[in-house]
């Protein structure tokens, strides 16, 4: 899923000043609820003069080092088995050795960045916001917003989204989501993310784990596992294009 958002205008909204790599910084109109999220985590004017994003997550056969250029989106992640990479136009592949990759590089290139720079990248261009059912979770409740994405935008526009977020300090407490990359139809089964552990970087709220849910009904249900994000680098110096060219070895992902 290529992962580039946008904003529908809304009765009530707030402005925030969004920089476009490049070109001199502009304004963007967001609505109400989503402009409290962003300033509860630090806001987007912070976020917007930063270029660097870098983190680890550490999994059973090694660590796996993700680095995303956050103003064209090209990534690099380093397995112990392989390498993925996205230099703009192409996700690439290359194996360390004989193990075989089991996954779908192309759906997996920006995934777990998309989930980690949340509620951030929910600022993008190609976004609709809606408002939504809240979610009672533990009998607390919380307000939802709906994301979805205009024709045309990324792999995969058919995804939807709901950011439920906490009523009292509009910090972001629950992500829902569909899976539509291996379809390209809407998909009416939302899966389910608790971010309740955040760590401050740079100045702004990022999540130091993510914890998946089973669930029912479109309702998360019982506690699945924790992904740990250690070593985190969030810099405005931008990362080298070489950096995510295609490496020796490597075939380009169909």
């Amino acid at each position: 899923m290529i992962l580039i958002v946008s904003c529908k205008q809304s009765s009530e909204t707030k402005k925030e000043n969004v920089n476009v790599e490049d070109t001199p910084t502009i304004s963007k109109a967001y609505p109400e609820n989503i402009s409290k999220i962003f300033k509860a985590h630090g806001g987007l004017e912070i976020w917007n003069t930063m270029n660097t994003l870098k983190f680890t997550m550490p999994k059973e056969d090694g660590n796996e080092v993700t680095t995303t250029h956050l103003k064209n989106r090209k990534s690099l992640i380093e397995m112990p088995h392989h390498i993925v990479g996205f230099d703009g136009k192409n996700v690439w592949l290359k194996n360390k050795d004989t193990a075989t990759y089991k996954g779908n590089a192309k759906f997996y290139y920006n995934l777990m960045f998309y989930f980690y720079a949340m509620p951030f990248v929910l600022a993008d261009d190609g976004i609709v916001y809606e408002d939504t059912d809240p979610l009672v979770f533990e009998g607390k409740t919380y307000p939802g917003i709906k994301i979805s994405y205009n024709a045309g935008i990324g792999e995969s526009p058919e995804d939807e989204y709901i950011l439920y977020y906490d009523a009292e300090t509009h910090n972001m407490v629950w992500l829902g989501y569909t899976v539509t990359f291996f379809t390209d139809e809407k998909s009416k089964e939302f899966h389910f993310i608790k971010y309740s552990n955040w760590q401050t970087v740079e100045g702004l709220l990022l999540p130091e784990t993510l914890t998946w849910y089973n669930y029912e009904n479109n309702k998360p249900t019982t506690k699945r596992n924790d992904l740990k994000f250690t070593d985190v680098v969030l810099s405005k110096e931008k990362p080298s294009d070489a950096l995510f060219e295609m490496v020796e070895g490597a075939t380009i992902v169909e």
